[in-house]
């Protein structure tokens, strides 16, 4: 999947993931996806879940080794 930005938070323990994943999205435009990859084993519930309170559609999510991969897009 294509994405606009590319965070990585890998070796980063809660909530740092969250932080950092807010910081990104406030920097792109309505509609502009964000690619995160975390280590975090919980940052899929926190990224699930503070993507649908922010209004923020979570269009996709991967496992590729010890990374966790989501692609977020901004709404």
């Amino acid at each position: 999947m294509n994405a606009d930005k590319v965070l990585d938070a890998k070796g980063l323990a809660c909530p740092m993931p969250i932080v950092k994943t807010r910081k990104e999205m406030k920097a792109l435009e309505s509609g502009q996806v964000l690619e995160i990859q975390a280590t975090d084993k919980g940052a899929a519930a926190d990224l699930t879940a503070w993507a649908k309170s922010g209004g923020h559609e979570l269009l996709e999510q991967q496992v590729d080794g010890d990374v966790l991969k989501f692609w977020i897009q901004k709404g």
